[in-house]
């Protein structure tokens, strides 16, 4: 039986910090699914990991002797999942620019770095949508909403609306999973489909413009106004406005304010009043802190606002700058424009200084954050999370 293991690019997986410190590329949610959610419908076959050894506690390989391996920043179409699934034993697909694609292997171990010297090489001329740079993310979204809500759409039909307040544009391109409660609001499809997961709750009095994504169980407060392009994943509480913006999953911005041109990992909360800026003052364009040189680098984007890292916090009334990367179990607050990068494990805002978050604290803090969801923080996550709070020691 063959394995589809979808690899990390070790480039990609640097350029992708601060969210794939605690999970591999093809975990990071763009449009209604995660990637390899994606892949696993494609493929109609069960994937697994090739990453970081300190995430494969988490996220194990599963290889076979006959394996594909898939670069996990790939998000599928159907011309290139027709490539793979016809790719002979012991042979590679390569892009124009020669960058690994898949892999079909007899080996158990192979890796990135072990090329595809080995393999008959077959070049794939045909586009490919990879999640190259966190900001990648929520230009995408748009554009993978469309696709993942037509093969969602192609399967299985919609469950009925029944609020008689609610009013509707473009009512089939909607999808309502069952257990969804929307109550006196505005579903505005007409220049893209809207998908509202099962269980998902849409308060009184919420405005939402496709394209959309709501994940199961996730709550949109009263009066919540949702523009384009913006994914919110399963178990997540949304309030205020939210523009072009990614929240992976059980994340919290329950309060107004507004959240632009952003992505957050999962287990973040924005206080009450928390905003950020996604366009500078003298409309050029943004720069954004590099995990690979370490300093401010180009977006090429005139639009591009905040990103932050797993478990990470921001106290009420919160300002974060244009371009401002938050890491992994970061506490922020306080007066002022906060820093454009905040390190992993800082503990304070702008005008009280940083100082180091404990590494006890900030696990009792994350054990509670999950625990309150019914959920069970275990010996695995804290070795994750340990991993990342002594990579990160130098950034503090």
């Amino acid at each position: 039986m063959r394995s589809i293991i979808l690899f990390d690019d070790p480039k990609l997986r640097l350029q992708l910090l601060p969210f794939t410190y605690t999970r591999p590329i093809a975990g990071i949610r763009c449009g209604i699914r995660t990637i390899a959610e994606k892949w696993n419908d494609w493929l109609q076959s069960p994937v697994s990991y090739q990453t970081d050894d300190y995430l494969s506690l988490r996220f194990p390989a599963l290889a076979s002797e006959d394996s594909i391996y898939i670069n996990g920043a790939i998000c599928p179409d159907a011309l290139l999942v027709n490539a793979i699934e016809n790719l002979p034993g012991e042979s590679a697909l390569i892009s124009p620019e020669n960058e690994i694609l898949a892999i079909r292997s007899s080996a158990r171990d192979w890796k990135p770095a072990h090329t595809a010297a080995h393999c008959k090489r077959i070049t794939y001329a045909e586009p490919v949508v990879m999640i190259r740079h966190s900001w990648d993310i929520f230009t995408q979204n748009g554009a993978q909403i469309k696709l993942d809500f037509e093969r969602i759409k192609s399967t299985r039909q919609s469950a009925k609306l029944t609020d008689p307040f609610t009013h509707c544009y473009n009512p089939e391109n909607i999808f309502i999973e069952e257990g969804a409660v929307i109550k006196a609001s505005v579903l505005n499809a007409e220049n893209g489909p809207i998908y509202i997961g099962r269980n998902a709750l849409i308060q009184e009095g919420s405005l939402i413009q496709g394209p959309f994504a709501i994940g199961d169980s996730s709550v949109l407060a009263q009066g919540t106004k949702i523009r384009p392009n913006t994914t919110v994943g399963p178990f997540c509480k949304l309030g205020g406005e939210v523009s072009n913006s990614v929240l992976f999953g059980y994340s919290n911005k329950g309060h107004d304010g507004y959240l632009g041109n952003s992505v957050l990992g999962e287990w973040c909360n924005l206080g009450a009043n928390t905003n950020n800026s996604n366009l500078k003052n003298d409309h050029t364009p943004v720069k954004l802190h590099s995990y690979v040189t370490g300093q401010p680098e180009s977006t090429g984007l005139l639009f591009c606002g905040l990103f932050m890292g797993d478990y990470s916090k921001a106290g009420i009334s919160t300002m974060f700058n244009t371009g401002t990367v938050v890491g992994v179990n970061v506490n922020v607050f306080g007066a002022g424009f906060q820093s454009k990068h905040i390190p992993s494990y800082s503990w304070g805002g702008n005008t009280e200084g940083f100082t180091e978050y404990r590494f006890e604290k900030a696990m009792a803090v994350a054990k509670d954050t999950v625990n309150r969801r019914g959920m069970t923080f275990d010996e695995t996550d804290e070795k994750i999370l340990r991993a990342v709070f002594e990579q990160t020691q130098s950034q503090r």
